[in-house]
């Protein structure tokens, strides 16, 4: 099965109905039969605004489809942690920020080539050492 690296608004997106993103994630996510990589960084963050804004039982379904296998949850590495300062350096003027850049260098490690994301500003400018731009989906 095809790997993507799902980032913290995709997560975020899945649960709340209201947000602008949500009808195309979950219409992407019903069609698609590809491996979720859910970066352990993404976690404290979605988590956060899941809690925050959707509440504590969104935020416990989240960890509920962790748990089932749905998603599968990528540690970072040492070099995972230095990949990702020195994208923080490349891209300070766009301050990708460090969920951001540890989503590159893991993908980057395990070389895919797909983001699920709704950060199309961010991901669109970074350039990946494993090919020449990341396919951006939904």
């Amino acid at each position: 099965m095809p790997l993507v690296v799902v980032d913290t608004g995709v997560l975020y997106a899945m649960a709340d109905r209201d947000d602008a993103w949500h009808d195309r994630v979950n219409a992407y996510l019903q069609a698609q039969t590809d491996t979720l990589i859910v970066p352990v960084t993404v976690l404290p963050e979605a988590c956060y605004l899941l809690n925050t804004y959707i509440g504590q039982g969104a935020e416990r379904q989240l960890l509920r489809s962790l748990l089932r296998g749905e998603m599968q949850v990528e540690n970072l590495t040492n070099s995972d942690l230095r990949r990702a300062l020195t994208l923080l350096e490349q891209y300070a003027d766009a301050n990708i920020g460090f969920v951001d850049a540890t989503i590159v260098a893991i993908a980057e490690r395990r070389k895919i080539h797909r983001l699920l994301t709704i950060d199309r500003r961010h991901f669109s400018l970074i350039r990946p050492r494993h090919c020449p731009y990341f396919e951006l989906l939904p």
